[in-house]
């Protein structure tokens, strides 16, 4: 095996592939990054039997072959390489990197002993992808965290005809996105669901973001793996047992008051005075239809106020109160100006959609693009 390729195009494939190493393992081999040169292309391939990586790029190869090595240190050694050109070959069973005058030798690992990539399914359709990579975090902030419910920390993915529906839920929040996406000839009109960890789903949306569009492949009737593909990087991901609660009756809100406010300000202010806030402890929105909202945060003498312009329909005023850290992490996940609220009262649902710069809000009986659902506090402070 021997190659040669630029520093920067190595250096690439080799922190793409490396993100699924393991930061510990029992099983040495899944350290390794497998690195396949053939016929003027680098293949650099990782897993960890959840998610397998694979990325392509050019090269000069004067022999093929495989060979498998230490994924963190070729990383490391990557980040030093002098600029231009590097120099990569077998010699026994020693891989050497050289550049400029600067040369490295790695042991390598059993080749033998490195488990077989997992096979993505075949494409099912192709979806935007830096629309793609913004739908999944705004959806991805409310997936749970305790791995004792595994489900929780996923988010659910449908494809429905053209539409995608992201989804994700930690049991007191709720955030659903949708958007457009093409799914191909034999998929059009079929429905599919896929549950996948929100980790792993907001790593890989994230490096395809500027790969123009993303392939996914997904079998209707599961196999176990979903496929990401795009800008010649694959990514196989393992699926989550389970599906998330349905949210169609959460999401109705018959008889709520409705409040609209600047998503910006609303955000700063209550950044500003969450800070007296002991861990935990609310910030308190109290609404009037006179056309401001007043927040409050804190017990005692330690305690904060600020005022903002706010509208409130359907009520002649409605007092909640959120964690401020879930309502920061939803006002953070939309891009619109102005965000509605929707308020049944304390201890009850809110929901929270977004509103343009025109002032145009969803339609009455449609559904918005984009929805996150937050469990206001019982007692207000």
């Amino acid at each position: 095996m021997e190659f040669r390729i630029d520093r920067r195009d190595l250096a690439e494939a080799v922190a793409w592939a490396g993100r699924v190493l393991p930061a510990r393992t029992p099983v040495p081999v899944l350290g390794g990054l497998l690195l396949e040169a053939t016929a003027g292309r680098l293949t650099v391939s990782g897993f960890d039997f959840e998610t397998a990586a694979r990325i392509e790029t050019g090269a000069e190869t004067a022999a093929d072959g495989q060979v498998l090595v230490l994924g963190r240190r070729l990383l490391h050694i990557c980040r030093v390489l002098p600029d231009g050109p590097v120099s990569c070959g077998l010699e026994g069973t020693r891989f050497t990197v050289e550049a400029g005058g600067t040369r490295f030798g790695l042991s390598t690992l059993p080749r033998e002993e490195y488990p077989p990539l997992p096979v993505p399914p075949e494409p099912y359709g192709s979806v935007d992808a830096a629309a793609f990579a913004t739908a999944v975090g705004q959806v991805a902030v409310v997936a749970g965290r305790d791995d004792t419910l595994p489900a929780l920390t996923g988010v659910q993915l449908r494809l429905d005809g053209d539409t995608m529906t992201l989804s994700s839920s930690d049991r007191y929040r709720y955030a659903v996105r949708r958007l457009g996406w093409q799914p191909q000839a034999v998929a059009s009109g079929g429905t599919a669901e896929a549950l996948l960890s929100a980790r792993r789903l907001l790593d890989v949306a994230r490096s395809l973001a500027r790969t123009g569009r993303v392939r996914i492949g997904l079998a209707p009737s599961g196999g176990g793996l979903i496929g990401f593909e795009g800008g010649g990087m694959r990514t196989a991901v393992r699926l989550l047992d389970g599906r998330l609660p349905g949210y169609g009756s959460l999401f109705a809100m018959a008889g709520a008051a409705v409040a609209e406010v600047e998503c910006g300000a609303l955000a700063e202010a209550v950044r500003r005075v969450a800070v007296v806030a002991e861990a935990n402890s609310p910030v308190r929105l109290d609404f009037t239809a006179g056309g401001s909202v007043l927040l409050r945060a804190g017990y005692g003498d330690d305690v904060a106020a600020q005022q903002l312009p706010a509208g409130l329909h359907g009520a002649a005023e409605m007092s909640v109160a959120f964690n401020p850290a879930y309502l920061l992490d939803a006002l953070a996940s939309f891009e619109s100006p102005r965000v509605r609220m929707e308020l049944l009262g304390p201890g009850q649902r809110a929901l929270l959609t977004g509103v343009t710069a025109e002032g145009t809000a969803v339609a009455e009986g449609a559904e918005a693009d984009h929805r996150h659902l937050l469990m206001s506090v019982k007692q207000l402070v």
